[in-house]
């Protein structure tokens, strides 16, 4: 079954084309990398099935439904959510605080939410900083509050994007691992932006590539690394000599 179907999507801002003619499906309970150069139009791709952005042209369906235009609010009710590369409306709140935003989607008592904001805080081994801003926690800590918020709407869809930028190795591992038991453990479905490609091709079972905002490439992560278009565009000619 797929989870997420995206048809011929376009979006163009001031005249200039992000987005153009982009299809994918991801299947339900599948990891899924999004990469490209910069400005490819991942992010672009990301906001339109949020619905941060409205798609110009096309359609996009989430568990059978279309859900093309409709608001954020209501395509996070639905079971979609994100993580964003920055976390600065939140700085000022504290982790329980922020990842208590997410709660409050289904647990509309505020004890009730702050009770299921901290099992989510539990979860990801961040229940030790739960009464620090976010403003004053590690780079690691502040991606995994992003993840915590993300993970208290529930979503059965989770897109993450850059979620491991600024890491150093060994955080980048304890996010990979975080990855598979999140899909593993509660079944959710995750489509993300990274441009670490160990990471990427280390823990995806496809991966689409965009280049000035169209796909150039989906496959297995073995086949896209070999497709000569991704190589010049995006990997370069030493990606398999340097790994």
């Amino acid at each position: 079954m797929s989870e997420l179907r995206i048809e011929s999507i376009s979006k163009h801002f001031a005249g200039v084309s992000a987005v153009n003619n982009v299809s994918f499906t991801l299947e339900q309970g599948s990891i899924m990398g999004l990469i490209g150069p910069n400005g490819a139009g991942k992010s672009t791709v990301f906001r339109m099935v949020t619905g941060v952005h409205r798609a110009d042209a096309g359609h996009i369906f989430f568990e059978g439904k279309e859900i093309t235009g409709l608001p954020p609010y209501t395509i996070c009710q639905r079971g979609i959510a994100m993580t964003s590369q920055t976390t600065l409306p939140f700085m000022k709140m504290s982790v329980l605080q922020s990842t208590m935003v997410g709660s409050y989607l289904h647990c509309p008592k505020a004890a009730d939410a702050k009770k299921d904001a901290f099992a989510i805080l539990e979860y990801l081994q961040l229940d030790g900083q739960w009464n620090k801003l976010v403003a004053d926690c590690n780079i690691a800590d502040r991606k995994k509050a992003e993840l915590a918020r993300a993970l208290a709407t529930r979503p059965r869809l989770l897109l993450l994007d850059e979620l491991m930028a600024g890491l150093n190795p060994q955080e980048v591992d304890m996010i990979l691992q975080k990855i598979r038991e999140i899909r593993d453990d509660k079944g959710i479905t995750i489509l993300f932006v990274e441009h670490l490609m160990q990471a990427v091709m280390s823990i995806s079972e496809k991966v689409v590539v965009l280049d000035h905002g169209e796909l150039i490439a989906m496959g297995t992560p073995a086949e896209v690394s070999r497709n000569e278009q991704v190589i010049t565009a995006y990997l370069g000619k030493n990606y398999h000599a340097e790994n």
